[in-house]
């Protein structure tokens, strides 16, 4: 039998970047990642292989040097290194969305600035809707821009960044009321600017604050952090689009994407947690015979890996309708819905197989009970995904009364 999770009808192409990936993951990530995890640690070296791969440049289109691939190509990396440890496809994840927007939306002018250097590594991405606030809430956002002459005055407060730190140009969303009338809907008035800094932590540039790492139940190593702006001027040429108003729809495409992506992600882990599980089950003994052999273990160990492919097979549905040009939110919302729910019982049926080791940081499944959760709140919470879902079934379904 083939390992679970495999996808028909790839390139030669996608199969060797796959196979490429696939390996490294195995020889570079998972004999490291438990010990990096539980210290808290930033990957750089399993960073800078990832660079070496080409995978900062995966969706980037060739002319500004990137490799041009496929949303379904990007969406399988991310499961293999998900597949090895959540927080390094964290790091690519922010990246990837910040360029997609980019290159969808951007100026010409914009994308000949930053995409080859975002394809090269040089330049690392992060974006940042979310505020201490906020919530689920996107229209509730409170940071403003201010038009000032030739530039825009930033203030607010933002939380939640995924390479806060590390990251040298953020996305950030922002109501901006400036031509936009009273009474304005809040989506229609909000901007996406692209603020560019240093990597690091304090007063990254001139009133903008990275103020630390915030410290998490799982998903180390990536930094995730808050962003203050305080009298932060931005040149009117980085608002993304050259326009304002349309920061929300942006930022929007941008997280439907990266809503494939945490489905990939959900996948990758659970395929772990089934490796774990399944290897344990045929080494621990129990009453004369390996735990795989007794039928509770087995009825298990099938509904795992069901969920496993059932996971993958709908993450690779909502990544090819969006390669195919189409709408693609409900497919999307779906599997990010699906695929993170179904890691989480994937990843704690694996842990009950383990027994009282499973609770033990000897043993890596311990590290991916810690992990998991956070998939059930990016990109939107079960609870966001089943009304995008419901509304978007009403539209698909309306009754014709």
């Amino acid at each position: 039998m083939a390992r679970l999770a495999q996808t028909a009808g790839l390139t030669d192409v996608q199969q060797e970047i796959l196979s490429t990936v696939r390996d490294f993951v195995d020889k570079e990530i998972i004999p490291v990642a438990t010990e990096l995890e539980h210290r808290d640690e930033y990957p750089q070296q399993i960073v800078d292989g990832l660079r070496e791969l080409g995978l900062f440049g995966l969706m980037i289109p060739e002319e500004y040097g990137g490799l041009g691939e496929s949303l379904l190509t990007y969406a399988l990396c991310v499961e293999e290194i998900a597949r090895g440890w959540m927080s390094v496809s964290g790091i690519i994840n922010t990246h990837f969305i910040v360029a997609y927007m980019l290159k969808q939306h951007g100026t010409q002018e914009q994308k000949e600035h930053f995409l080859p250097r975002m394809a090269a590594g040089d330049i690392r991405g992060a974006f940042s809707m979310s505020e201490p606030g906020l919530g689920s809430d996107v229209s509730a956002i409170t940071s403003k821009a201010v038009k000032d002459g030739d530039e825009y005055v930033l203030n607010g407060q933002k939380m939640w960044l995924t390479n806060g730190g590390t990251s040298s140009l953020v996305a950030v969303l922002v109501r901006s009321d400036e031509g936009h009338p009273e009474g304005t809907a809040p989506h229609k008035s909000m901007t996406t600017f692209l603020v560019e800094k240093e990597p690091g932590f304090g007063e990254v540039r001139p009133g903008l604050t990275i103020p630390g790492k915030i410290d998490k139940m799982g998903y180390k190593g990536v930094d995730t952090t808050e962003l203050i702006m305080d009298g932060l001027r931005i040149p009117a040429d980085r608002v993304l689009g050259g326009v304002t108003g349309r920061g929300f729809y942006q930022m929007m495409d941008g997280v439907e994407v990266g809503r494939v992506n945490v489905a990939a992600r959900g996948c990758g882990v659970a395929q772990r947690a089934f490796e774990l599980g399944v290897q344990y089950a045929q080494q621990r003994h129990t009453f004369g015979k390996a735990i795989a052999q007794h039928q509770a273990i087995q009825f298990k160990l099938a509904e795992m890996a069901t969920k496993v492919e059932a996971a993958h097979a709908m993450m690779v549905n909502a990544a090819r309708k969006k390669d195919s040009g189409e709408r693609n939110d409900l497919e999307a919302g779906m599997a990010k819905y699906l695929a993170s729910e179904y890691c989480k019982e994937v990843v704690e049926d694996a842990f009950r197989i383990h027994g009282g080791y499973g609770f033990s940081k000897e043993y890596e499944i311990e590290r991916l009970y810690r992990e998991a959760p956070m998939l059930l709140i990016g990109e939107g919470t079960a609870e966001i995904q089943k009304m995008i879902i419901g509304r978007r079934l009403l539209e698909e379904y309306r009754f014709q009364g």
